[in-house]
């Protein structure tokens, strides 16, 4: 039989001592309290990444391939993609879809307001399925009748908003070229990314107005956007795009087209590693006082074992088995606590944010068992190897004087 073990069950379970029980609950609480944050924070983060992330993947893609030059304005070269370009990307295994288009500026005049705008030119091979998920109003654009196409435009809420439109309203698009052009559009569609720099900068339509403004030939386009399998795997695939490409192509990822808001994401995780670190220390302490404070409520305890042949190693092992089952305890309503507010706010997001400060109207959470598991070992394993240092204090103690110890 397990002497230590036995003993330390017995002080854990069935001690009727007082004088310990807040320091301990105080000790248990703050285990708690640190790994439910541990997790909120890890699940919260995790899921701010991934939903900004698709915010801004699924409206520009993953890569971008566009001709290389010195034009450093809103409006792209035009170029004619090679069938060896084509081929590439079809057989690419990370390459999930590509896509062509090209952007032109403008300026929107309606309800006596002007709104400087970049419209982004598609075409019928464009994939949907981002933006009919973010729609507020009306529907996508219909390419089955090309002359009712080039009169449909796509705008943001947030565009709609400052110039008062909604879905079905006219106006007129002045676009910025030498003399300046205009063209009037229908809205069939009012749609909501949440991150202001795609909002307030760009519309949708039919690309052959680009074509036709700019006198491009049928086949020319601005860029292609490539939209990836796995975003992990943006590094290696936009550079084996970039080596790929013919020599008047050059590309660029979705972190270097927004560097601010990748930028913004990583500091994110400078954030959670202060905070991990925080907590962990928090727990720690707490545990600590609470180990100090039981051997000294029990050095009568300690003294009397040490009289009866146990050694100092066996009576660390006794206080070391009473931490871990506090610890335990502490792990075990941290765990629920933590997974249950990430649950609720999963679906219920019932916690909301400001979506014009953070691309985001709730907080997310994204939640991995990986994550759970490793966090709770982390604890287990810190905390256990702390705690050996302050259960080294029974060696200290004297057999006598501990039996005489009021």
């Amino acid at each position: 039989m397990n002497t230590e073990y036995f003993i330390a069950r017995r002080i854990a379970i069935k001690s009727e001592r007082t004088f310990s029980k807040l320091i301990v609950r105080i000790a248990i609480s703050g285990v708690m309290l640190s790994l439910a944050v541990m997790l909120l924070s890890v699940a919260i983060i995790k899921g701010f990444k991934t939903e900004i992330q698709e915010k801004v993947r699924g409206y520009v893609g993953d890569v971008r391939i566009f001709k290389l030059d010195l034009n450093h304005s809103f409006e792209l070269t035009p170029f004619v993609p090679s069938k060896g370009t084509i081929a590439y990307l079809q057989q690419n295994k990370d390459v999930a879809y590509f896509q062509s288009y090209a952007t032109k500026p403008g300026i929107i005049s309606a309800n006596d307001e002007v709104e400087g705008i970049n419209f982004k030119g598609i075409t019928k091979d464009f994939n949907w399925s981002y933006i009919s998920k973010h729609l507020v109003s009306g529907r996508i654009i219909n390419f089955a009748d090309s002359t009712k196409a080039m009169r449909e435009i796509l705008i943001s809420a947030y565009t709609a908003n400052r110039l008062r439109l909604k879905t079905g309203d006219n106006f007129i698009m002045y676009f910025v070229q030498d003399p300046p052009r205009k063209r009037p559009f229908k809205i069939v569609g009012v749609y909501d990314i949440g991150v202001e720099e795609i909002d307030k900068s760009f519309v949708l339509g039919d690309m052959n107005i680009i074509r036709r403004l700019n006198n491009w030939k049928p086949d020319e386009v601005g860029g292609i956007e490539v939209g990836l399998k796995s975003f992990s795997r943006l590094n290696v695939a936009a550079e084996d795009i970039y080596s790929n490409l013919e020599i008047k192509l050059r590309s660029e990822s979705v972190q270097e087209y927004f560097p601010n808001i990748f930028t913004w994401l990583s500091l994110l995780d400078v954030n959670t590693r202060v905070l991990l670190i925080l907590m962990m220390i928090v727990g720690v302490i707490n545990m600590i006082t609470a180990l100090l404070i039981m051997i000294l409520e029990r050095t009568n305890m300690i003294g009397m074992l040490k009289a009866f042949g146990m050694t100092d190693f066996s009576v660390m092992k006794i206080f070391l088995y009473n931490a871990v089952y506090l610890v335990g305890i502490g792990l075990l309503l941290g765990n629920i606590l933590g997974l249950g507010l990430g649950f609720i706010q999963q679906y219920t997001h019932i916690f909301k944010l400001d979506q014009s400060n953070y691309y985001l109207a709730y907080v997310p959470i994204e939640i991995h068992f990986a994550d759970v598991i490793l966090l709770n070992l982390a604890t287990l394993f810190i905390c256990v190897v702390v705690l050996v240092v302050p259960s080294m204090l029974v060696s200290k103690i004297s057999p006598l004087k501990a039996i005489r110890f009021k």
